[in-house]
């Protein structure tokens, strides 16, 4: 860890388990933020711990930048294939920062749009918003979504990892672990 920076990996981790507690089509759940979440996909549940574990980060550890790497989309790799990362941020300081740690670590990615007239497609008649718009545009709109658990004056990004963070010929591949700590290390850099 650099001097002068505390850096926190906090882990959302969830399992889609059928029993009799599981989560259902039309639910409303309620996120640590007090916002409300009409469950439109269960399928699309890694989201709902995401918006947790942000508010928590943001919040509770009170993080001054987060950055969030997660494989929440198919639809990531549909756009950018399975070597290539998608980013999602309105941070344009964050946004380069990121476009050259994966320069120099060989971690492909990609800035994509966060196009704020996809956020109807999150509307909710019953809840603050749904966990997933519709068929098209669904990186966009699950970015979209995890916004709304972090405070709009903090810089932070979301790298989907979906395609990347897998090889069909040899497995895992680690992807992602050499841009945080080098993410990481710039922040000591700085200070």
């Amino acid at each position: 860890q650099p001097e002068g920076v505390e850096a926190h990996f906090v882990v959302a981790a969830c399992e889609n388990m059928i029993n009799e507690k599981a989560m259902v089509p039309s639910d409303i759940l309620t996120a640590s933020n007090g916002k409300t979440i009409e469950v439109m996909n269960t399928d699309a549940e890694g989201r709902l711990t995401l918006a947790d574990a942000l508010v928590f980060c943001d919040k509770e550890i009170g993080c001054e930048s987060i950055i969030e790497l997660s494989t929440l989309t198919g639809a990531c790799m549909i756009s950018l294939g399975k070597q290539i990362c998608g980013v999602w941020t309105d941070n344009d300081e964050l946004a380069k920062e990121i476009e050259d740690i994966s320069k120099k670590t060989g971690d492909k990615s990609w800035r994509m749009p966060m196009a704020k007239e996809y956020n109807e497609l999150l509307e909710s008649k019953f809840a603050d918003l749904k966990n997933i718009g519709t068929r098209y545009g669904g990186a966009i709109t699950a970015a979209l979504f995890l916004q709304n658990f972090v405070s709009k004056k903090k810089p932070f990004a979301h790298i989907d990892i979906a395609g990347p963070v897998w090889s069909d010929k040899d497995g895992a591949t680690g992807f992602g672990a050499k841009l945080v700590t080098e993410w990481v290390t710039r922040q000591g850099q700085a200070k």
